[in-house]
């Protein structure tokens, strides 16, 4: 049964101010909302509107496009989530990513507009938590430099049959964190309270965008930050519609502690590891809430 809970809210145009609690946010909560964020919102009301759009597209179209990227353009519902679909941009900002998205699905010369300039700021807007989130802890304000981030259309397709059913498995993300542009009408994302484990809404919140800390921030902080653990519910019949850019790690360094993150109080907990490594080993584990950073801890943690 979900409690009602309070996440904490970052102003984005407060720093260094909210820098501890940006910080208290990633180790109690691992997951956040933010306002300022600087994105306008027609241009959030407007995207919105496109994704259910291009949602709607019929299936063979948005097949043909998840052939067309390599297979990872297009999510069909599957047997674990029955409910949900997606399309996908992997490593949105290198060149001709989006465009890829927009040519194969036959947008509007006005559509393309208003998803390339939502994708930058949306990307941009990663980019610049993560300088934040360093800046935070003392470290460079470049951390997300260079890495791939994938960008995500989700549809849920509740009903008043489906009220009660669930539309996301519980899981948790493997990347270093999301921004999460949810629906802003309809609910039904629940997370865990990492103190007491049980379940809470993340309700919806108007003009703000959420952000989920995952596995790759755990490892990264030596075990500091929360690699929360969220699914979708379906509590209304109609349908629900999510947008997500997220950061997944370096392409091919190693993810590890930092220097100043490890001491005698606080040994090393993972060894260093490669996000693909960590990825192959989450699935062939099948360990979709972060089971797969035991397999990778130290023989001191």
């Amino acid at each position: 049964m979900a409690t009602t809970c309070c996440i904490p809210v970052i102003d984005m145009q407060d720093f260094p101010g909210e820098s501890g609690k940006l910080v208290a946010a990633c180790e109690e909560w691992g997951c956040f909302r933010i306002i300022n964020h600087g994105i306008p919102a027609t241009m959030l009301s407007e995207m919105q509107s496109i994704s259910r759009s291009l949602l709607d597209l019929p299936v063979e179209t948005k097949r043909l496009y998840g052939e067309a990227v390599g297979g990872k353009g297009y999510s069909p519902p599957l047997e674990a989530s029955p409910l949900l679909e997606g399309l996908d941009v992997y490593d949105m900002a290198s060149p001709g990513a989006v465009n890829a998205l927009c040519s194969h699905l036959h947008v509007s010369p006005h559509q393309r507009e208003t998803i390339m300039k939502y994708t930058e700021a949306i990307h941009e807007l990663a980019m610049t938590l993560g300088s934040r989130l360093g800046e935070s802890m003392g470290f460079s304000s470049d951390m997300f430099k260079g890495w791939p981030c994938r960008f995500r259309l989700n549809k849920y397709y509740f009903s008043p049959q489906t009220v009660g059913s669930t539309g996301a498995p519980m899981h948790s993300d493997a990347g270093f964190l999301t921004v999460v542009h949810d629906d802003e009408i309809v609910n039904g994302l629940e997370a865990v309270n990492k103190k007491t484990g049980v379940l809470f809404p993340i309700d919806p919140m108007p003009g703000t965008l959420l952000v989920n800390v995952g596995d790759l921030a755990k490892a990264w902080s030596n075990g500091r930050f929360c690699n929360v653990k969220h699914r979708v519910q379906c509590n209304e019949g109609t349908i629900r519609t999510s947008m997500a850019c997220f950061v997944l790690g370096p392409k091919e360094e190693k993810v590890e502690a930092p220097a100043q993150l490890v001491d005698s109080d606080h040994p090393r907990l993972f060894i260093p590891f490669t996000f693909q490594e960590y990825i192959s080993l989450r699935m062939s584990t099948r360990s979709p809430t972060g089971e797969a950073l035991q397999l990778l801890q130290t023989a001191s943690s």
